[in-house]
């Protein structure tokens, strides 16, 4: 008996959503299934409403400071009017998925889909056949097991709301905390981050995240790092041990910024024999196949990376994958990018990390300040490092910290898709005046070579 769907994709996220689109595009009948908005997390709840927010919070600090420029005026914060911006714009984008599907012949199910055994699931009422499966159920804010943990905000919570409290305790610096600590100190409020680890931005070089600091230092946030949180109280009181004592800091609120977990209960994948983890991630191989024959899974309940476009480019493979083809993926030129005031990106291995792989290397830097471009925007804290192999100049990765860094790593993890060296970025000639130019100067630099920067000792 033929089934209904060739294809069911359960989530709707960035994954979910693209890979049901691809599968279509690929001749083959699909559902796409979501219980919420299409877009899942990264457009409602995480990616776009964050990024709509910093940039307001961006265009505030530039009018803020328009002296330098010659603008004076008043400069007054509506913060209700700045979250209004943001649901327009994620209205918007969540109207122009549900187009896309649309026009791509996806039929889109509202509901919470359960499996209910091989090639077959239900929403509702209502019950569905599938040839092939692809598991997207995304990912939430996750509370780690301390006293009172509950009375903290998420980043949910906190993305919906129309106003924000004068003064925040973040716990947590990962690229969560430390983009919402961005937000708060760059809108005039009071920030202090507690964080577990003896610095900030796990991945990113010292470089980046001593002038991160640096920065949001000078914006008033306080970092106690190396702290262990003990409790939170009524949401306003977060109690640690830091170096053998114990200690306290009392805000307006609480965010707790501590990772995120896999969306994987309730969802009747025992009744397919599919069991995920102790954490609740679901085990997949290259081709994002899980234990279970024609059962697919991408996105955060991986386990793998969890980016927004690891989650589409996963999305993608396991769409090509249900069409016949034999596409796999690979994590070792994932981009990474971090939405501080100036932006991080970075791709690839560092210094450090090839080094620690018995990898001999080659590097070559760049400062901000040196830029045009970067000088008449008045920006001037920041680098591009490049590191390549020693030999053969095989470009291994890049870290950036730079106005539009986020929109430049692309360019170096193509040429790192392609296997290119120093020599080839090196022949890439690159618009002045430009922010880009920066990438330019550090791969000169590689060979010591950067004519805008002084000689090396």
């Amino acid at each position: 008996m033929a089934r209904e769907f060739n294809v069911c994709v359960l989530g709707g996220g960035p994954g979910g959503y693209e890979a049901a689109i691809r599968c279509a595009q690929l001749g083959l009948k699909v559902c796409l299934i979501e219980a919420r908005e299409l877009g899942g997390t990264c457009l409602n709840r995480g990616c776009i409403p964050t990024k709509a927010l910093l940039h307001g919070a961006e265009v505030y600090e530039a009018a803020k400071n328009g002296d330098v420029y010659g603008i004076w005026g008043d400069i007054k914060l509506d913060y209700a009017r700045l979250a209004a911006f943001k649901d327009d714009k994620v209205a918007k984008l969540v109207r122009g998925i549900e187009a896309l599907e649309k026009a791509n012949g996806v039929e889109v199910i509202k509901g919470f889909g359960v499996v209910t055994g091989p090639h077959t699931l239900k929403v509702g009422d209502r019950e569905i056949t599938w040839d092939k499966l692809i598991l997207a159920m995304g990912s939430a804010p996750s509370r780690p097991p301390v006293e009172g943990m509950e009375t903290a905000y998420t980043s949910d919570d906190l993305l919906s709301a129309t106003y924000l409290v004068s003064n925040v305790i973040i716990i947590g610096g990962g690229v969560i905390g430390i983009e919402f600590a961005t937000l708060f100190a760059t809108l005039g409020k009071k920030a202090t981050i507690i964080e577990m680890m003896p610095d900030i931005l796990p991945g990113t070089i010292p470089e980046i995240t001593s002038k991160t600091k640096a920065i949001l230092k000078k914006k008033g946030v306080e970092f106690i790092l190396g702290a262990k949180v003990t409790a939170v109280e009524k949401g306003r009181v977060v109690r640690f041990e830091k170096d053998g004592k114990t200690d306290e800091r009392r805000a307006s609120a609480v965010l707790v910024c501590a990772g995120r977990k896999p969306m994987t209960k309730d969802c009747g994948l025992e009744s397919i024999g599919l069991t995920p983890d102790r954490r609740g991630f679901i085990e997949v191989d290259d081709h994002l196949r899980t234990a279970v024959e024609d059962v697919y899974a991408i996105g955060d309940i991986t386990g793998k990376i969890q980016l927004a476009h690891v989650a589409s480019a996963q999305g993608m493979v396991a769409a090509a994958n249900c069409a016949g083809k034999d596409a796999a993926m690979r994590y070792d030129r994932v981009p990474a990018c971090i939405y501080t005031s100036p932006e991080i990106a970075y791709v690839g291995l560092s210094e450090d990390a090839a080094k620690a792989q018995g990898i001999e290397v080659e590097v070559g830097s760049f400062n901000i300040a040196a830029n045009g471009r970067c000088m008449v925007m008045n920006e001037n804290t920041g680098l591009a490092k490049i590191v390549a192999e020693k030999g053969t100049g095989k470009i291994l990765g890049c870290q950036l910290m730079a106005p539009r860094a986020t929109d430049m790593i692309a360019e170096i993890a193509a040429v790192m898709e392609y296997g290119g060296t120093v020599e080839t970025l090196s022949n890439v000639i690159h618009p002045h005046p430009t922010v880009s130019e920066i990438i330019a100067e550090a791969v000169h630099d590689v060979e010591g070579l950067a004519v805008n920067a002084m000689p090396r000792k």
